[in-house]
């Protein structure tokens, strides 16, 4: 696995359905290495600090190969990387092969596999089409959040090294089935 962008946004205000939205999810792809820090990434903006970033959730990495088949369902979009809000988009990154726990050296950072991202309406603002929420829920390719154990730099090129397994943990594609289960997604 490798980096192939890393992404940055800032707060974005939104009028959706005569409704203000405050966001930080419309990221973009920078050219220079980005920090990552213990509880987020240096110059993202994160609006909603109840659900997003923390020790638990500071970066959030999404899968290139996942962009072509949402790319079916949404072809009219301006794609790009950062599209899911995703700080790191990264070539092969396979949910159904991760581990909880798992633990990888990129760039100067070590990264602890954490949890699967649950959609909230902002991808859907993102979007902008709410549909993509309910569809996000039934695919099994939610993306990965990470603990930042060591914190750096990252940039576009650097490679996912493991050098903790966790395989007698969950999958995330598994951690994402049981929390469908828990709200009654199917």
């Amino acid at each position: 696995m490798k980096i192939v962008s890393t992404n940055l946004g800032g707060r974005k205000k939104i009028d959706w359905k005569g409704k203000s939205i405050t966001t930080g999810i419309f990221k973009f792809s920078v050219d220079q290495p980005i920090f990552l820090d213990t509880k987020d990434v240096r110059e993202d903006v994160i609006c909603d600090r109840e659900h997003h970033g923390g020790i638990d959730q500071a970066v959030y990495g999404y899968s290139l190969k996942h962009y072509d088949y949402w790319k079916e369902l949404y072809p009219d979009l301006d794609w790009q990387y950062g599209m899911f809000g995703e700080n790191l988009t990264i070539d092969d990154l396979d949910e159904t092969k991760i581990h909880v726990g798992d633990t990888f050296q990129v760039g100067e950072v070590v990264l602890e596999v954490t949890k699967p991202r649950q959609p909230c309406m902002k991808l859907g603002v993102r979007f902008n089409d709410m549909k993509i929420v309910k569809q996000f829920w039934q695919q099994d390719f939610p993306g990965i959040y990470f603990k930042v154990l060591q914190t750096g730099f990252v940039k576009s090129g650097d490679e996912f090294n493991q050098i903790k397994s966790c395989s007698e943990n969950l999958t995330i594609a598994e951690v994402y089935a049981a929390k469908k289960i828990e709200k009654g997604i199917k």
